[in-house]
């Protein structure tokens, strides 16, 4: 007799992208009419994202209001509004493993854009942006030329790109900087302060990821002062991109080789004593979770995915186990704290905010919805629009919070809700407070008072 429903934590299961099985259209069609069958008769889901909503229009317009009336080819839009967020997995199906119905649905989705792959079926500018080291390396030379032919107040070049490109010409992308965040480690090493409590006992790994390293370097700059000022010994660690860019193209046989070649340079650090500490909520999610069901049998990447902290969550760490040099400073503007999807997925509480409260007398608001950008989501002009839509009550949240500061885990979530605050307040004759998307680490360094620009 089935459970109505499951109060056990959720577990996942490797994903057989190996097997032939997996890429068999017939039966993926057959899973998806079963999991669209049991999510059609809950609905705990339906505000998470469009996906849902999607999906129970189309059954219920459809002939007789049921998942058999309902043409294969119409699951496309159900797919193309998923951006594997896991919120539904994590925090509102009842139906999660190890309840017998077994669903995942993110993973269901990923298996969909798989064959959708294998059947040739690949979007060309997507699959160029995932691309992101080699993008970053080449960028990196002629930084100020792209930044200046990719900034939304180039009307021309932005046209041109949406035309030829599919990129949204309203979207912001992220800037390119010639320093990246390893080059400036190198250039400009730093060490450990003597005086903190947590000194000689802590050691981290700071693994930079794509985006930091080649996009928001400050953040990796704020990171690794904080770390050293609250008594932590760092070393940069950028060995490739993780992979995630991949994973959301269903290139798995990429992410398995990203793996495979980061976590052998990592676990070389963990050998000397380093804890891992992951700068981007995705790439943290990536190496704790996705990859050991990707690549289960690699002992390596299970050896990271057991060393592995997410920035924030290491800071309240050492706060908690070692305690926290005095010195911080008040920020009386505040700070709305936005909890990314991919933070939320780790499993570990709200560790932003957590850490952001250490700060004295700086009131700190919390957002706990999905910001609807998703990676190159939210860039692309099929579902730019959509990005926004999702979004939206985050950054009416935001902006009514009117806070000096809105931070995210998530980099492109926190440039997608800055430059909609921004909008929104264009649009009534006001002027948003914060002025730059932050990462919540950039905030510890600022009532630090460390340079990390």
């Amino acid at each position: 007799m089935s459970r109505e429903g499951s109060l056990e934590a959720p577990t996942r299961h490797p994903i057989a992208w190996r097997d032939e099985a997996f890429y068999d259209a017939e039966a993926l069609d057959k899973e998806m009419r079963r999991v669209f069958d049991i999510c059609h008769g809950c609905r705990r889901c339906f505000n998470l994202c469009d996906s849902f909503p999607r999906l129970f229009d189309l059954i219920d317009n459809s002939a007789d209001e049921t998942i058999e009336a309902v043409k294969s080819e119409d699951f496309g839009n159900v797919v193309e509004a998923c951006t594997l967020c896991d919120m539904c997995f994590m925090t509102k199906c009842p139906y999660v493993p190890p309840h017998e119905f077994q669903l995942d649905f993110p993973h269901l989705i990923l298996r969909a854009r798989a064959v959708e792959a294998k059947q040739g079926k690949k979007d060309f500018t997507q699959r160029q942006l995932a691309e992101m080291d080699r993008n970053g390396t080449m960028a990196r030379v002629a930084s100020p030329i792209i930044n200046w032919a990719s900034a939304t107040t180039n009307k021309p070049m932005r046209a041109l790109m949406e035309n030829v490109a599919h990129i949204d010409r309203t979207a912001e992308l992220p800037t390119f900087h010639t320093r990246t965040f390893v080059s400036v480690d190198k250039g400009d090493p730093i060490h450990a302060n003597a005086a903190a409590p947590a000194y000689g006992k802590r050691k981290a790994a700071l693994y930079a990821t794509c985006f930091v390293n080649y996009n928001k370097p400050a953040t990796g700059i704020a990171a690794r002062a904080v770390l050293n000022h609250i008594g932590v010994e760092t070393k940069v660690a950028y060995p490739g991109c993780c992979g995630m860019p991949f994973l959301e193209q269903a290139e798995l046989d990429r992410v398995a080789k990203n793996a495979a070649k980061v976590s052998k340079e990592l676990v070389k650090l963990i050998d000397e004593g380093y804890d891992i500490v992951a700068l981007t909520a995705s790439c943290g999610l990536m190496l704790k979770f996705e990859w050991p069901l990707i690549v289960p049998e690699n002992a390596d990447v299970k050896r990271v995915a057991d060393a592995t902290f997410d920035i924030d969550e290491y800071v309240v760490d050492v706060a908690k186990k070692e305690g926290l040099p005095a010195g911080m400073n008040a920020l009386p503007e505040g700070v709305t704290v936005h909890l990314a999807c991919h933070a939320r997925a780790q499993n570990m509480g709200p560790k932003a905010a957590e850490m952001l409260r250490l700060i004295p007398n700086t009131p700190v608001d919390v957002i706990e919805r999905c910001s609807g950008h998703g990676g190159t989501f939210g860039v692309v002009k099929p579902t730019h629009d959509l990005a926004v839509k999702v979004g939206r009550p985050v950054f009416r949240t935001a902006k009514q919070q009117g806070r000096g500061h809105i931070v995210s885990d998530c980099p492109l979530a926190a440039q997608h809700i800055v430059q909609q605050v921004k909008e929104l307040a264009g649009k009534d004759g006001s002027e948003a407070k914060a002025r730059e998307p932050e990462h919540p680490i950039q905030i510890m360094a600022r009532a630090y008072g460390l340079e990390f620009s």
